[in-house]
């Protein structure tokens, strides 16, 4: 099946059993104007994996495999922990996959939780509401994070300098990473990510507009910590579930020119959190981006077809790049 996004040819994968797709199944082009798809695989899709326990992890790398970390940004009202248990299944797949050689890779994921507590009136769907003991109950405590909270009146993303230094802390403590994944709001932040650690490097306007507050001289120091969080190294890879473009004025540094991290951008046809137009203004703004379509809403789709979407892309990348020269990536 051939589909596209405004003319922009897209990769629709519709499969009717794990045992139908290998690692080695997929074929991936890039996505200008003049590319074609290699291949398209046309069954019917099985249900997705149901979230799973928090996965445990492991400091040690087996012994001739190499470490591949990947930071993962959870969405709006989620956490570190609570992505984690919703992505076991992809990252023990990853693991299976990318382990065997020739690649022997061994892929760690970094969960990190935003700073920003949400209040139950922060969350969509909010009734307001008094709990049984008559106190307000938007003043109770929730385990619902977001990395910036959007200013409905002026557009402005407020905290999103202290959200972008979260992130910068956890990839130093991870002793830098690889690439990074994003679900949602993580999905818009993973590509700012991606974007701000890329060689040549980009310069913020001095004088330029928050992000955060409308009127007030932006603070980029949440650039500067979080290149040298990373070494200084850019990322191999961002992959993106229900991202979306941040158009904010001041933000427009990030995507012009064009992001040229390799990106993969997973998009539910029955998405009805985040419109088309939003993926697709983010999508537009990287260079020969892979898009994917899966037939769900707002979700990752972890079931064993989808990563192995994930998988294949991965390896791919890596089988072109040498499987003695990895870091040529």
């Amino acid at each position: 099946m051939s589909l596209s996004i405004r003319g922009r040819p897209i990769i629709c994968f519709h499969f009717a059993s794990a045992a139908s797709v290998a690692p080695r199944s997929f074929a991936f082009t890039s996505f200008g104007p003049h590319h074609q798809l290699h291949r398209t695989l046309t069954t019917t899709m099985s249900a997705p994996a149901a979230p799973a326990v928090q996965p445990g992890s492991s400091s040690s790398v087996p012994k001739g495999k190499t470490e591949v970390k990947i930071l993962m940004l959870h969405g709006y009202t989620q956490s570190g922990p609570l992505f984690s248990s919703k992505t076991k299944a992809l990252s023990k797949l990853l693991a299976k996959t990318l382990s065997p050689a020739p690649l022997n890779l061994h892929p760690t994921l970094v969960f990190p939780t935003a700073p920003h507590r949400l209040r139950p009136s922060d969350i969509p769907g909010y009734v307001p509401g008094t709990g049984e003991d008559g106190e307000d109950e938007d003043e109770e405590e929730s385990d619902s994070w977001a990395w910036f909270r959007k200013d409905e009146a002026t557009g402005a993303y407020r905290g999103f300098e202290r959200g972008m230094e979260a992130i910068a802390a956890a990839v130093r403590a991870a002793g830098g990473v690889d690439g990074v994944c994003g679900f949602s709001q993580g999905g818009a932040t993973a590509a700012l990510v991606a974007s701000a650690l890329e060689h040549p490097l980009r310069n913020p306007p001095a004088d330029g507009p928050s992000p955060s507050s409308a009127g007030e001289t932006a603070d980029w120091s949440w650039v500067e910590s979080l290149r040298a969080a990373n070494g200084n190294r850019p990322l191999r890879f961002c992959v993106v579930y229900s991202g979306f473009y941040a158009p904010l004025d001041a933000l427009n540094w990030l995507y012009e020119p064009r992001i040229v991290t390799p990106t993969l951008h997973f998009v539910g046809s029955l998405d009805t959190v985040v419109e088309e137009s939003r993926s697709q203004g983010l999508v537009d703004r990287c260079l020969d981006p892979q898009v994917v379509v899966h037939p769900g809403g707002h979700y990752v789709p972890v079931a064993k077809d989808w990563v192995m979407v994930l998988a294949g892309w991965l390896r791919q990348r890596y089988q072109t790049a040498g499987a003695t020269d990895k870091e040529s990536l």
